[in-house]
């Protein structure tokens, strides 16, 4: 059975920091891309941030350099290093994984509030 679970999200003041982590079991981690995407109400999600099996990066332009994602793939487990936080990243942030011809399996997402 696939588990995708997100962890790490919460109520962080404009300009602070928060570390997301996605913990991945039932699949062969290392084989699957992973990533980020997020969602606010009545909008589509939008893709965060992307890694490659091989620890190749992909960024939406709006991170502007302020996120940074990892994978460990010894312990199934990814991570989404944002800093700069600003209101306008306020969302639900779902961590998926991903194999070419495969449907993704996804998360249930972890709640970011950016607010004073």
């Amino acid at each position: 059975q696939v588990q995708i679970v997100e962890s790490g999200g919460g109520l962080v003041q404009p300009g602070g920091s928060l570390r997301l982590s996605c913990a991945a079991s039932g699949i062969s981690f290392s084989r699957y891309s992973m990533g980020w995407y997020r969602q606010t109400p009545g909008k589509q999600r939008d893709l965060v941030a992307a890694i490659s099996p091989n620890g190749s990066p992909h960024y939406a332009d709006y991170t502007k350099g302020r996120f940074t994602i990892s994978r460990d793939n010894a312990k199934n487990m990814m991570y989404l290093r944002m800093n700069s936080l600003e209101p306008g990243d306020t969302a639900v942030y779902y961590c998926y994984a991903a194999r070419s011809g495969d449907s993704p399996y996804w998360g249930q997402g972890t709640q970011i509030t950016v607010s004073s």
